[in-house]
């Protein structure tokens, strides 16, 4: 029972030492566009958008993705948060965003931000948020 409980004390502080130690989750930003590039109109429905930019942490352009669930039948806003939760993102931005995408974003731990301008204007906005 004593080499037990050593033993889990022992685990419970390597572990406290190891996520202490580790760097905290940078932002890692999906916007809701119209178009290809940074400067394209964020979208006015998120789960419905024709693509999704990916900026990082420091608010560059990585990546563009079609959205493969802009014509699903339904439930596309749930698809889509479950698409972009596998990417690593941490913040949706689009003009306006369905009940039920933002209950999905709050069941992975995403957070969203309602924004009307350009895709890097966003960007900016949230990255001073932070």
């Amino acid at each position: 029972m004593k080499k037990l409980l050593v033993i889990s004390l022992m685990s419970f502080l390597l572990l406290s030492v190891a996520v202490y130690a580790a760097p905290k989750d940078k932002a890692k930003i999906a916007v809701a566009a119209n178009g290809k590039t940074a400067a394209a109109p964020v979208s006015n429905l998120a789960a419905r958008s024709p693509y999704y930019l990916l900026f990082d942490e420091n608010g560059k352009l990585t990546e563009v993705l079609d959205n493969p669930h802009k014509e699903a039948s339904g439930g596309a806003g749930s698809l889509v948060v479950n698409f972009l939760s596998q990417k690593g993102i941490t913040v949706i931005v689009a003009e306006t965003f369905g009940n039920r995408m933002i209950a999905a974003m709050k069941n992975k731990g995403i957070s969203h931000f309602e924004f009307k301008g350009t895709a890097d204007e966003a960007v900016k906005k949230v990255l001073m948020l932070k």
